[in-house]
């Protein structure tokens, strides 16, 4: 009975020291930070309420399940940075206006950090998440067709049409646009750019290109 009593209080002693080190301590490192005021603004930036509905899209159709959106440490690698993936790490700061974190397990696809300011046109991430394949080639992302909708054209065609050709354009008086989610989406991928300047990030560790 002792050596039973003595196995639960060690697993129980075990569990403590977990919950501890990775809630308490992250909490008291972490959970008071806050915004800073500079000449750049408010850093990190709000996020606008359609970027913040985006996020719910982008979590709902799995999209951290292929991409990461954390620039690595230069202690651990510089390819990070030489894939022009970010000009300097990721660090806490940068996810504190989000509600959920997607830092993500696994690159299939490129990560996503900064993705808003390597790709600002959003008729490109229309057409990406449309038909990958015709804007990189090779891309083995997934069609998110469910995200736009076929309609009529009524008079001129829409601002929003996306441009498709060949095997992909729609019937001719038809044309593609993007539904609420699509743009939803898109507004929270552009809105991912960690490009501003935050003092815990040493200038060593910032790109020099």
């Amino acid at each position: 009975m002792n050596r039973l009593s003595s196995l639960f209080l060690s697993v129980a002693f075990l569990f403590l020291s977990a919950w501890l080190g990775f809630v308490v301590y992250s909490y008291l490192e972490l959970g008071r930070m806050k915004p800073l005021e500079g000449s750049d603004g408010v850093l990190p930036p709000q996020l606008s309420g359609q970027a913040i509905l985006g996020a719910r899209v982008y979590a709902a159709n799995g999209c951290v399940t292929c991409h990461s959106q954390q620039v690595r440490q230069t202690s651990v690698t510089h390819s990070d940075i030489e894939r022009n993936w970010g000009k300097r790490p990721s660090v806490a700061r940068d996810y504190l206006r989000d509600q959920t974190a997607f830092l993500g397990m696994m690159r299939i696809g490129p990560d996503l950090s900064n993705v808003g300011v390597r790709l600002s046109n959003p008729r490109w991430h229309y057409q990406h998440l449309y038909e990958p394949a015709t804007v990189v080639a090779g891309s083995t992302m997934p069609s998110y067709r469910y995200l736009f909708r076929l309609q009529k054209i009524q008079g001129q065609p829409s601002a929003e049409a996306i441009s498709l050709v060949g095997n992909h354009a729609p019937q001719e008086g038809y044309e593609v646009v993007p539904t609420q989610e699509a743009k939803n989406l898109v507004a929270y991928l552009l809105s991912l750019q960690h490009d501003y300047t935050l003092p815990e990030v040493s200038p060593e560790n910032a790109s020099t290109h």
